[in-house]
Order: C-alpha cells, then structure tokens, then sequence
C-alpha cells in the first residue's frame, strides 16, 4: 500500500498545477498513452507509488492506486503471477553470461531481465539459473574475486606503463608514474604542477633513459596531448629493423582502464599514501587555511609542500621497488622484489629487452622534446618567499608539519607587506 505520507504527498500536488520539467529520458515517453506509460514503468521495476509519482509529476496525469491496480489487471500485468516462460528466461541468461552480464550477481541479473526484456521472474529463480549455469561465477562473485585477463610481459623493459595520478590536482600538485610490466618496478614517480604539458611529462621519461642508457620495447599510454613528446622519443630513437615492435608500434595508446599495471599501481599509491595526503590537504580548506582562488595562497602552498610531497613519493618508490611480491598463478607475475627482477631477470629465467640508445640521440631528444620541471615554478614567488625566509631565519621544510608552519608564516609575512 501506498504510505500515509506519499499519498498526502500525490494529493497536495494534484491540488496545484503541477509543471514538472521532463527528464530527458522522460521526454521520450510523452507520446505514448496512459496504459502504455503504466506498463513502461511496470516493466522497469517500479512500485505503484512510484508508477504513480511518474504520472503525475512528469505526464501529469492524475489516477488513483485502486485504478492504476484494476489498468495492471486488465493488462495481465502482475508482480507474483503470470511469470515468464523459464525456458525464455534461461535463454535470455545464457545470452547475458556470453557478455557483460557474466560480472552480474542475481540481483542485476534479475534487474536487467525485467528492464531490458520485459520479463517478470522472482530473484530466487534468477539465483538458482545462475548457480546452474555459471556455478564458477557464482563462486568468484561471492568471494569478491573475477576472472581478469592474464597480463603478459616477457621480461623487464619489455613493456612500460606510464600515467598521471590527479587525485591530488585539486590542490594544485599532479603525480606522474610510470611501471616496468615484468617485475612492477616503479621507473619514476614525479610530482608538478601539471600532467598535461607534454615537454615535462617527457623530461620525466628523459631522465630515466639516461640512467638507464636505453629504452623499453614499449611503452603504453593514455590517449592525449600530454604524451605527444613521449611517443615522438620513443619512436625516433633506432631500433632493430627485426623488431615487430619498432617505430609507431613501439609506443601504444589506450584507455586509461585498459593500463591495468599502472592503474593498479596508483590504486595502491592511494591507499598507501595519497589518501593522507588529501584528507591533511582538505582539512586545511575545511578550517579555512586554503583557498584555491588566493593565488597567493596556491602558489606558497606548492612552494611549501611541493619538495615534502616530492621526497615523501621518492619513499614510497623506494620501499616498494624493494618489498617482496608474493607469489601469483600468472608466470608473467613472477613472485620477488621489483629491483631485483628488474636488474637480475636471469635469476627467473628471462633477459633484459632495453634498446641501447647512443648519448647523441638523448641529447637530440631532449633539446627538442623536454622541459626542465624546474621551469614549471614561477621565479617572483620563489623569489619573494626566499627573502622572507633569509631575514627570518627559516628552512625548507622536511615534513608536512614544518611545510604547514612554513606555509603560515610565509602567508602571515605577506599578508604584512
């Protein structure tokens, strides 16, 4: 039954003329007649109190809960009668489970049967096809484990995974990172101020490739501006002419989704790191300490926390480059450290695929491609934050407690200015 409040609800709207805005989705239904709009709504799933709410505030038409009750009836439309055929519901089951719908426990399964086949099943039917049909499923599901696809990487270098983290862009610092396929090494973990100017982002990659004297066979990132430079680098440098991979195949674009490595990584990164950091940075804006439209105070909060946050993210690469991964059934997920699969790959069988790059070419690339970071800061707030430090006595920060004492002194004194 319809409660005492929704139904005093329907009759205070029906006593004023009611002009509701259409959804979009809505608007599409105004020319079908009443019933039709009734058994539409029934199929979706909803109750009669919503059915009548939709009514009456979208299509303004007005009926009561015994009508709308006696319209189902007469339409054969019923919630625990007059179920569908099983056969047509297993069918329409075994056609799901051949797609997205095997990531569907019983109860989306259940709601996508009645939304987009108009089928009128209980949810334990539903659960007992699905325990029939796709027993492993069921078991994966219920233990918050699904079937992924099995990552493949044939040894360090091979591949490398490269994206930003923007979780903290809010507050003006973008985290760039990028991961080695085979043994999960972090390659490099950079924050600045932007991720999508493409000569800083390439300055990232240019600098691991002169330590490394080389590049990966691969190199798989977003689709976007901001890795342009990254991919013209990769795909100049030579190669073997042999090599399936050489040239435009060498570097690879997709969907951030589909870079499982990398945004698994980042996940971690989070939960790991980042999270303090975003809840200490929002409370600063929750006691009124920051506001992103002060440039004043956009720019001494970077200053201040910009080499905190930066040796804090060397840390965490550091520590997990040098922890030990456990054991997975994917042979291209060989358990050990990151370093040491990543340095001594012969120790699981497998060799190094680093293109050796001749110094002249880095240099070429750089000249053209990159961006120091550095030129990423403005030189008049440095400037100004630097004479106050010299005539008070101050350091830089090494921690987020002395960057916060920095940062409000530094704010104090030019507020005093």
């Amino acid at each position: 039954m319809l409660s005492g409040c929704l139904l005093y609800f329907l009759v205070i709207l029906a006593m004023h003329n009611v002009h509701a805005v259409l959804p979009p989705r809505v608007d599409t239904l105004t020319r079908l007649d009443r019933n039709s709009l009734i058994e539409h709504y029934f199929h979706l799933g909803f109750d009669y109190s919503e059915i009548l709410g939709f009514l009456l505030l979208c299509h303004r038409i007005q009926i009561s809960l015994r009508q709308l009750k006696r319209i189902l009836s007469s339409n054969g439309l019923f919630r625990r009668r007059a179920y569908s055929s099983p056969p047509q519901v297993i069918t329409a089951v075994e056609r799901e489970l051949r797609g997205t719908g095997s990531l569907l426990g019983y109860r989306q399964m259940h709601q996508r049967l009645r939304c987009q086949y108009g089928f009128t099943v209980d949810r334990e039917s539903v659960r007992l096809i699905l325990q029939s049909l796709d027993p492993d499923g069921v078991e994966q599901r219920s233990r918050r484990r699904l079937l992924r696809r099995q990552y493949h990487s044939k040894g360090p270098n091979y591949i490398r995974h490269i994206d930003g983290y923007d979780k903290l862009k809010p507050y003006g610092f973008c985290v760039h990172g990028a991961i080695d396929g085979y043994s999960r090494r972090i390659m490099w973990l950079e924050v600045g101020r932007s991720n999508n100017n493409p000569r800083l982002i390439a300055s990232y990659f240019l600098a691991c490739v002169k330590e490394l004297v080389g590049v990966p066979r691969i190199i798989r990132g977003d689709q976007g501006t901001q890795n342009v430079n990254v991919a013209a680098i990769q795909r100049f440098f030579p190669y073997d002419d042999q090599d399936d991979f050489a040239g435009e195949k060498s570097f690879l674009y997709g969907r951030s989704v589909s870079n499982q490595r990398i945004e698994a990584w980042l996940g971690f990164l989070r939960r790991s790191d980042t999270e303090w950091w975003i809840n200490f940075f929002q409370d600063l804006k929750d006691q009124g300490l920051y506001n992103e439209t002060d440039l004043f105070q956009v720019e001494c909060l970077l200053f201040c926390f910009m080499p905190v946050l930066q040796d804090e993210l060397r840390r965490v690469v550091q520590e997990w480059n040098l922890h030990k991964i456990r054991p997975s059934s994917n042979e291209s997920s060989p358990p050990g450290r990151p370093e040491t699969l990543y340095f001594l790959p012969e120790l699981t069988g497998t060799s190094s695929y680093l293109n050796n790059i001749k110094a002249i070419d880095i240099d070429v690339a750089e000249d053209v491609c990159c961006e120091s970071p550095d030129t990423d800061v403005p030189d008049t707030f440095a400037e100004l934050a630097q004479i106050i430090m010299d005539e008070k006595g101050l350091e830089m920060p090494s921690s987020p407690q002395s960057a916060l004492n920095l940062y409000l002194e530094l704010l104090s004194s030019i507020e005093d200015i």
